[in-house]
């Protein structure tokens, strides 16, 4: 699934798959061939159905949702740890285990290099925020002194 949206998010396949005179077969073959030219019988029939609804440029969205949906089931959180610094992976390993212990779920972290964090990190779980940084420190002394 996350190849095909991968693929579907393309503006220029989007454009071809628009394109009138362009018949569903060969979108299908073109995504399926871009994808790797093997797809399981069901996710093949699932980009047939979509292909043929004209819902190509929602692939990329169903594909979410069905992630999240494994993730619900699996109790697995996706999380962006927002840094600084570039972080090693001994140094992320060690993140994830104290948020995971934090958030009391298990965490599919990614990491974004943020400069304006000057140092520290902000951690996002679904809704939920943990926003250690330099920054947001000195933003609360800030109001802390203003007021």
């Amino acid at each position: 699934m996350n190849a095909l949206a991968l693929v579907a998010g393309d503006e220029r396949l989007r454009e071809f798959a628009d394109n009138p005179k362009t018949e569903a077969a060969q979108v299908f073959d073109v995504v399926n061939a871009v994808a790797g030219g093997v797809l399981d019988a069901k996710i093949a029939n699932l980009l047939r159905a979509v292909i043929d609804n004209g819902r190509l440029a929602a692939l990329p969205e169903m594909a979410a949702q069905f992630q999240a949906l494994v993730n619900a089931r699996s109790g697995v959180s996706e999380a962006t740890i927002q840094s600084a610094f570039a972080i090693d992976a001994a140094q992320l390993a060690q993140v994830v285990q104290t948020l995971e212990k934090r958030f009391g779920r298990k965490l599919n972290a990614r990491v974004e290099v943020d400069p304006e964090l000057i140092g520290g990190i902000r951690a996002i779980v679904g809704d939920e925020v943990l926003d250690t940084s330099v920054r947001a420190r000195l933003e609360q002394m800030k109001v802390a002194l203003t007021a």
